[in-house]
C-alpha cells in the first residue's frame, strides 16, 4: 500500500525514529510501511494520521482497493 508518510515526515522535518516514538512503534515498522512491505493496522494508521493532523485517507492511498467488491 502506498502512503504519504515519507513526504509528511520531510515536511515536518522529523525522522522515522521520531515518528515511531510518537506513535508507539519501531523505526523498522515505519520503514516497512513507507516502503510498502507492511500495511499498518487500523489503530496504528489512525495514530500516524492523527499525529499529522490528517485523516487516514489523506495519509494512506486506498486507490488500489477502490475496485474491490463489497464483502
Amino acid at each position: 500500500m502506498k502512503t504519504h508518510i515519507k513526504q509528511l515526515r520531510k515536511e515536518k522535518k522529523i525522522s522515522q525514529e521520531e515518528l515511531a516514538l510518537a506513535v508507539g512503534t519501531t523505526r523498522q515498522t515505519i520503514t516497512s510501511i513507507e516502503t510498502g512491505r507492511y500495511i499498518a493496522s487500523l489503530p496504528l494508521a489512525y495514530k500516524i494520521a492523527h499525529y499529522f493532523g490528517l485523516s487516514i485517507e489523506d495519509v494512506f492511498d486506498f486507490s488500489e482497493y477502490e475496485d474491490d467488491k463489497e464483502i
